[in-house]
């Protein structure tokens, strides 16, 4: 289907034609083509607008990237400046140019244009790939939900590259699976970065203690940081809505104050450190110190971390205030910063474990103090807040088990709290920061972390230049050679420090990956077995009106994951119950690759079977930021689609002009105009027209509006349209029941030993300890009807 408006033929089961109707009849073509034209581009911001916004998003984007400052020398000098003191600034210059070939040339200006309208990360990168391909492992969608106005995708010539790469990928299963695996490693490896965050930065921070306090042990502080981060975990339900507004201006001051304690010490200590800007100093560095050189990049990746979270920290700013906030604030202050402690090392060489805390003048040592703690709080909280967003996504794809999401703000879609998650990363950090005890080992843990998600970022920008820029081979060639020239020398260099806790986010991501893996698997074979055994429409048609059954009064809602057919449950209802209710709806609540699905066009409906059947199909569309929200809205948006489609449906079946509305035409603007005048509805001679298998995008504001446009000229569909709706209406007064399968999923007995337990034990156990789906659908108890069955994958 290339166009809103066309009519393309029906190739599901259902027997019938589908007839797509467009959401918006009462808007011109020409101007609702130039609406979506430039609904998505990049909006244009006043001066004044986009300084506040660039203001806010450091406090939410860059308190990660801010704090590095307080561990970076550290760990690259463990034992202190012994040789030369020239390797300082040898150093320094590796800090210098990696700030600016990663944080600034890479994720500012290159990956931060990837985002998918607003949100960043791993997932949201393979979202724009999903939709530019079809390498979704979960075959559920329909060619309808191109049609949303946030399914938004470039288009390409089918003997371009674009279209040879997208052939590639979209070839073999085996590819799917690897890059689902890749990003799945990216998602596990963030997850590792909101433990070892917190850890690093408030421990780091109140380390300051020591400098004041000599006497003060390494167990005192590390119990201050445990009381720190357990208080921060312990208030994540509250949300960041009401404090929020803080965060901004404590890194503001936070930057604005390490900067100005650079220049201070640079004029006070070594101005001479600023030839580090030379790059012939790196070279130099690593042709004195060697092997020792070569490790020492682990420390040095420290003072980029916090650009993984940047991107994945997107939220609602636009890229162009990031790009002002980072190059106007955060880019020079950082280079300051480390510029500073650099000249104040070459002067203090046996000063480097709290070098940071010792270059501050005496006269603002505690200010700084009370500052540097708040601001690694932000931080903590920034990459807290990325992995709550990156699992919600994780979850909407069907890569994640069924945990509780919860909304903590009613202004901001994207804040977020996932309770069971909260209090696992809780654990897992106060495990790391007693566990180590130090700094050193910590940060090797979170450079590993780091640079593998670089890699995953650098592996999916390369398909993302491809497939949805288009770009030259020249510059996808230029853009991985540096990427990978720079991440791969420090992905090898953290390698040494595998066994100095660099293991420990291995450990995390890959406890954390084969939780999503088999869940992703389960779901993926659960969804295929449900899809083989379906039931045919030939069998329901067979049954007659009665469904041979007793009809009795009321709404049947039959919830399952099939888009399209009958689902395996509904054979097996009425095989063991002698009766079903008068209405039956087939309810699907799935997901798209979409950041959100507006509100209008939420609900697809479709009826199945004759309408004495009064059998229907109601699609729910959700993107991964939506929330399916606990309350009757829901369930009252549902009837509304229902009502309104019948209403559309009446109005459409006496037209006999087939120039004006063509079964396998496009839409035109006239017959657009008759159907808002009710002048004709379309029929075709080949179709029966007691038979409707009707698609229509409902808007659900629109009611009032098909009322009124609803004429005397189909006095006979008009008064079938009210029958019908009396009837639903009576059916929805005797009560609603909700009928979910209670899935058992075993492994077949020819399966092998490793589906088995895949299968068999982690994914049942899974299962077994994951929210019911009776709770997700917020289904009240008393309306719940559960029909176990068991399926064999």
């Amino acid at each position: 289907m290339d166009s809103r408006g066309e009519i393309d033929e029906d190739t599901e089961n259902d027997k019938g034609s589908m007839w797509v109707l467009d959401q918006k009849l009462d808007q011109p073509m020409d101007e609702e083509a130039g609406r979506l034209k430039n609904m998505y581009r990049e909006k244009k911001f006043s001066a004044l607008l986009l300084l506040r916004l660039a203001f806010q998003s450091l406090g939410v984007v860059y308190g990660d990237l801010g704090t590095s400052p307080l561990y970076v020398f550290y760990n690259t000098f463990p034992g202190g400046v012994v040789d030369d003191p020239e390797d300082v600034v040898g150093a320094l210059s590796l800090i210098i140019y990696s700030l600016t070939l990663i944080p600034l040339l890479k994720y500012v200006f290159v990956v931060c244009r990837a985002n998918d309208n607003g949100q960043g990360g791993t997932f949201a990168l393979y979202s724009l790939l999903c939709r530019h391909a079809k390498i979704n492992t979960i075959p559920n969608q329909h060619r309808t939900d191109e049609e949303l106005t946030t399914y938004v995708r470039s288009t390409f010539h089918e003997r371009s590259f674009a279209a040879k790469t997208k052939r590639w990928l979209e070839r073999y299963a085996l590819r799917k699976n690897a890059l689902l695996i890749l990003v799945l490693v990216g998602t596990c490896m963030v997850i590792g970065d909101g433990i070892l965050t917190p850890a690093i930065s408030v421990l780091s921070a109140v380390g300051g203690i020591q400098v004041e306090h000599p006497q003060l042990s390494n167990e005192v502080v590390v119990i201050i940081a445990v009381i720190i981060l357990v208080g921060l975990f312990s208030m994540q339900h509250y949300g960041t809505d009401r404090v929020g507004w803080l965060f901004a201006p404590i890194v503001l001051l936070w930057f604005l104050l390490i900067g100005g304690i650079g220049i201070f010490n640079i004029w006070k200590y070594e101005s001479s450190v600023l030839k580090a800007f030379s790059p012939v100093h790196i070279f130099r560095y690593f042709k004195r110190r060697g092997r020792d050189g070569w490790t020492s990049l682990g420390g040095i990746l420290l003072s980029i971390t916090g650009t993984e979270a940047l991107f994945a920290d997107l939220s609602h700013f636009p890229v162009s205030a990031i790009q002002l906030a980072f190059t106007v604030v955060v880019f020079p202050c950082l280079l300051l910063a480390y510029a500073g402690q650099a000249a104040f090392i070459m002067h203090n060489k046996t000063n480097v474990v709290d070098a940071f805390y010792r270059s501050i003048p005496d006269s603002i040592y505690w200010p700084v103090f009370l500052v540097a703690t708040a601001a690694a709080i932000v931080a903590s909280q920034a990459t807290i807040s990325a992995t709550f967003s990156i699992i919600k996504q994780a979850l909407a794809l069907g890569c994640f088990p069924r945990v509780k999401v919860v909304h903590t703000s009613k202004k901001f879609l994207g804040q977020i709290y996932v309770p069971d998650i909260n209090w696992i990363l809780m654990i897992l950090c106060i495990a790391v920061t007693a566990g180590f005890k130090n700094q050193s080992q910590i940060g090797n843990a979170y450079g590993t972390a780091v640079v593998i998600v670089m890699l995953v970022t650098t592996l999916l920008m390369i398909l993302i230049m491809l497939l949805v820029w288009r770009c030259h081979w020249i510059l996808v060639l230029i853009f991985t050679s540096l990427s990978l020239l720079v991440e791969c020398t420090y992905l090898f260099a953290v390698l040494f420090k595998v066994d100095q806790g660099g293991w420990v986010p291995l450990v995390i991501a890959a406890a954390f990956l084969l939780v999503m893996y088999v869940w992703h698997y389960g779901t993926v074979k659960r969804y295929e077995f449900e899809m083989h055994s379906k039931v045919s429409m030939a069998w329901v048609l067979g049954l007659g009106p009665s469904l041979g059954l007793v009809r009795v009064p009321g709404i049947g809602l039959v919830y399952t994951e099939l888009a399209s057919g009958v689902p395996h449950i509904f054979s097996h209802f009425i095989t063991n119950l002698p009766a079903i209710h008068s209405v039956v709806i087939f309810v699907c609540v799935k997901y798209l690759p979409v950041y959100t699905v507006p509100e209008e066009e939420r609900f697809l409906v479709k009826r199945i079977g004759p309408k004495n059947f009064h059998m229907f199909r109601c699609v729910a569309r959700y993107g991964y930021k939506d929330l399916h929200k606990k309350d009757d809205d829901f369930e009252k948006k549902l009837f509304d689609s229902l009502f309104l489609f019948v209403r559309l449906e009446s109005m459409m079946e006496g037209c006999s002009d087939s120039d004006e509305y063509s079964l396998y035409g496009q839409l035109t603007q006239q017959s657009r105009d008759g159907l808002l005048n009710n002048n004709g509805n379309s029929s075709s001679s080949n179709m029966d027209p007691t038979v409707s298998s009707v698609d229509s995008i409902v808007p659900v504001k629109s009611p009032l509006h098909v009322n009124n446009t609803v004429s005397s000229s189909g006095q006979g569909s008009a008064q079938t349209e009210i029958d019908e709706l009396e009837f639903l209406n009576s059916c929805r007064d005797a009560g609603v029941v909700h009928i979910l399968g209670n899935t058992v999923v075993r492994a077949r007995r020819d399966s092998k030993f490793y589906r088995k337990i895949a299968i068999d034990y982690i994914y049942a156990f899974l299962r077994k300890i994951c929210r019911e789906n009776s709770v997700i659908f917020n289904v009240p108890h008393e309306s719940l009807l559960n029909v176990g069955q068991v399926f064999f994958v």
